[in-house]
């Protein structure tokens, strides 16, 4: 839409201004303005190009994106250049003399302001040296904006639903989680914006284990549209909620939300593998993991700060006399398989009835092994057939140890998970919790990074690298629509503005640098280079025509002063709806939005001014460089043709 408008607005311009009918007014506004819209949309495509490359999860979002754009890029520009033109010559028609009161009123300051304008621009193109030092310290301000931005991945969304984790001390019953979860069940039911309970005993999301002390809930939201107000946000349900939470003394219990993405991870927040590398054992890794989880709940950055293993779970452990079971001619598998058919279960067959399938489990009743005793009583078959009972044959005691034993990457591993504070970034919660990993962990323990925390990790590598790829893809293509080395930078110097607003609206609204934000941040590449081309183009073609750089300089920022203004206000218009998005997927579309709208405010804002003087900064010292070359050239020229002083030929 933006090239269209950029045809239309200058078609009627010439046919207001010059007078012209409507065919030579578009034959000569296609002249002036046709090599822009080519080379604005190659731009667009060159930022993309390298997007493409990106790996990972970062790779997909980026590719999704520059797909999207690329593709209505192209319809874009292939409409300005066919369609629009035709449709200005069926519509278009000189504008009447007398407006209605609003337009008047409009085209009166409009003009108003354009006069302002040029004089501003024309002050600006005299000093160039008072203009070059605000120019290095909006730089400055740029860099400082950019880093200054604290690091994301993937902003958590409202997605319809959260979950509760409950734990309570090792070795604790069934029948006491299951209290402890009717109790939250009880604080759910009934509250302002939840609309259902899903409550599973036995089971952690959280750490994805198994257990008689682990609980888990999941409670989901009424539709986002009922939700109005942060209180009745997924976050301020969750914030609600665990102020109550708190109050339980049974057991640790705490909410959490699905992980952004689904399959990275059981939850949002940050994930770390603890690693036993150096075989301290099961204790010492246990005694690290919960050193690690009291300093992260400790530190003002970090959140509800957990860990998955415990080493201490009380457990029966049977001792097998070897001996004994081969005197009496029994297998020793038989002694195994006896255990696990009565205390666990063991697979027997399917059989078919009523049209279905069902599966036979063999297990002891409840009553037969629900104590150490009962362990005794269970009998295997010797090899006279007679009934051995098991006490004879094997010992139990009482131990402690892992009821799960994780690994990752081979070692043995404790997962340590949690979630930044409230007004803090992702990055700033993982740079925290490594900077206690090296205060806390000796040099036999180690970590890695899993779930959503090791793609922020690896995306966070690859950015810098693909927005200078983009950068270099614009210049190139420029280089070569321009057929010069010089014009190029005069348009991408522009683009650090955009960024400046782009990083200064995101601090302003208390976000973060994250995936969405870099995907804007590659956009407004695009789209700052588009205007600047605008003005650059049109100060090119009068330099062609004989005026000075300055002259051109001036004449370009008065005639494409409109049409910047309506096609980046329209866009900034177009992004309102992502900037105050609610419902799903609103802070991915919030992030996304704000990067771009702050960035086109302050790109149009500050590049109407500066594009002119950076044209013309550009262009004379182009040609003063080129006209130094030149006359080395010529000096050396005329000295070779020195006739030699000796009467010989000339030195070559």
């Amino acid at each position: 839409m933006d090239d269209s408008i950029v045809v239309v607005e200058n078609t009627m311009r010439l046919i207001d201004e010059e007078g012209l009918k409507a065919k030579e007014a578009i034959r000569k506004a296609m002249q002036e303005i046709a090599g822009a819209v080519v080379a604005t949309t190659l731009v667009l495509l060159a930022v993309f190009v390298p997007t493409t490359m990106m790996p990972g999860l970062t790779g997909r979002l980026y590719q999704q994106f520059a797909v999207t754009i690329s593709v209505a890029t192209v319809f874009s520009s292939i409409n300005a250049l066919t369609l629009a033109p035709a449709l200005c010559g069926i519509l278009l028609r000189p504008s009447p003399e007398k407006h209605g009161w609003f337009f008047t009123k409009f085209n009166y300051w409009f003009d108003r302001g354009t006069k302002s304008y040029l004089g501003a621009v024309n002050v600006m193109l005299r000093k160039v040296v008072i203009v070059s030092v605000i120019f290095l310290v909006l730089l400055g301000a740029t860099w400082l904006g950019i880093t200054s931005l604290p690091l994301g991945f993937i902003p958590d969304e409202d997605q319809g639903y959260f979950f509760a984790n409950v734990q309570l001390p090792d070795g604790a019953s069934v029948e006491r989680t299951k209290e402890v979860l009717d109790r939250i069940n009880g604080m759910l039911l009934g509250r302002p914006g939840v609309e259902g309970v899903i409550t599973i005993g036995g089971y952690s999301f959280l750490n994805s284990v198994q257990g008689s002390n682990f609980g888990a809930i999941i409670a989901v939201t009424t539709p986002w549209d009922e939700r109005k107000g942060e209180d009745l946000h997924v976050r301020g349900i969750m914030a609600g909620l665990q102020r109550e939470l708190n109050q339980i003394e049974e057991g640790i219990c705490f909410t959490f939300l699905p992980p952004p993405i689904s399959g990275l991870g059981a939850a949002g927040g940050f994930s770390m593998e603890l690693q036993d590398r150096g075989g301290l054992g099961a204790q010492q890794l246990q005694l690290f993991a919960n050193d690690m989880a009291a300093r992260g709940n400790a530190s003002p950055m970090l959140n509800r700060v957990s860990q998955n293993f415990s080493a201490n779970v009380p457990q029966l452990f049977v001792d097998v006399d070897r001996e004994r079971v081969k005197t009496y001619g029994i297998p020793l598998q038989s002694v195994f398989t006896t255990l696990q058919a009565n205390l666990g279960s063991a697979y027997v067959n399917d059989f078919n009835l009523f049209g279905r399938t069902w599966k036979v489990m063999a297990q002891a009743d409840q009553q037969f092994r629900s104590r150490v005793e009962d362990i005794g009583r269970l009998e295997v078959r010797s090899a006279r057939g007679d009934m051995i009972p098991l006490g004879t044959l094997v010992a139990v005691r009482d131990t402690v140890g892992p009821s799960v034993k994780f690994r990752f990457n081979m070692f043995p591993s404790a997962r340590l998970s949690g979630t930044p504070a409230p007004g803090v970034s992702s990055g700033q919660a993982t740079d925290e919790i490594e900077r206690i990993a090296a205060q806390t962990l000796p040099s036999a323990m180690g970590y890695e990074w899993s779930g959503v925390t090791f793609q922020e990790k690896a995306a966070g590598n690859a950015a810098p690298f693909i927005f200078t790829l983009a950068i270099i893809f614009v210049f190139l293509f420029l280089a070569a629509q321009y057929e010069s080395w010089s014009i190029p930078f005069a348009v991408l110097l522009s683009v650090p503005f955009a960024v400046l607003g782009a990083a200064a609206y995101t601090l302003l609204r208390h976000m973060d640098n994250n995936v969405y934000t870099q995907i804007g941040l590659v956009l407004l590449i695009g789209l700052a280079s588009k205007s600047a081309i605008l003005i650059v183009e049109f100060a090119k073609q009068l330099r062609e025509e004989g005026k000075s750089p300055m002259e051109a300089a001036a004449m370009a920022a008065q005639l494409r002063f409109r049409p910047i203004l309506m096609t980046a206000f329209s866009f900034i218009l177009g992004v309102i709806p992502l900037v105050i998005a609610t419902g799903a997927g609103a802070e991915s579309r919030r992030a996304l939005g704000t990067a771009v709208m702050g960035g086109m405010l302050l790109a149009t804002v500050a590049g109407v001014f500066i594009i002119p003087w950076l044209y013309m900064v550009v262009q004379s010292a182009a040609e003063r460089l080129g006209k130094k070359k030149e006359d080395a050239s010529d000096a050396k020229g005329m000295a070779g043709d020195k006739p030699a002083t000796d009467g010989g030929p000339a030195a070559r």
